[in-house]
């Protein structure tokens, strides 16, 4: 039997913000989005282009109060070429980059963001 990754859900508290967010930050484009105003709901499900895995964003319209991380969340992990070209974007972006690091001391290999929602995204060089 084989299984394959189709996607992961965060919740967010501001729809617009997070898509404006993924798709300014990483070219993330919105494959779909579904509304169910009954239910107090929204989907937005939103790919890396050329990929096949997607980012679920969940809206509950009731929500008041921003979500509670926990410390069980950790983060998602995005691959760029270019992770130098990379970080100076998200600099110049406003969106306050963590410095560069490496694993144990080694040379520079990824760097963290947070979104509107303060979600981690790992940024790593690809190999």
């Amino acid at each position: 039997m084989k299984y394959q990754m189709i996607h992961s859900c965060i919740r967010v508290m501001d729809m617009k913000k997070s898509e404006e967010f993924y798709q300014n930050a990483f070219g993330f484009e919105i494959a779909r989005r579904l509304d169910f105003p009954e239910h107090k709901f929204t989907l937005s499900y939103l790919k890396a282009p050329g990929g096949d895995f997607e980012l679920e964003l969940t809206h509950n319209h009731d929500q008041e109060q921003p979500y509670q991380l926990g410390n069980g969340y950790s983060h998602l992990a995005l691959g760029v070429d270019d992770l130098e070209a990379s970080h100076h974007r998200h600099q110049e972006q406003g969106y306050n980059p963590k410095p560069l690091k490496g694993l144990a001391g080694g040379p520079p290999r990824f760097y963290f963001l947070a979104d509107p929602d303060g979600y981690l995204i790992e940024v790593v060089r690809n190999d």
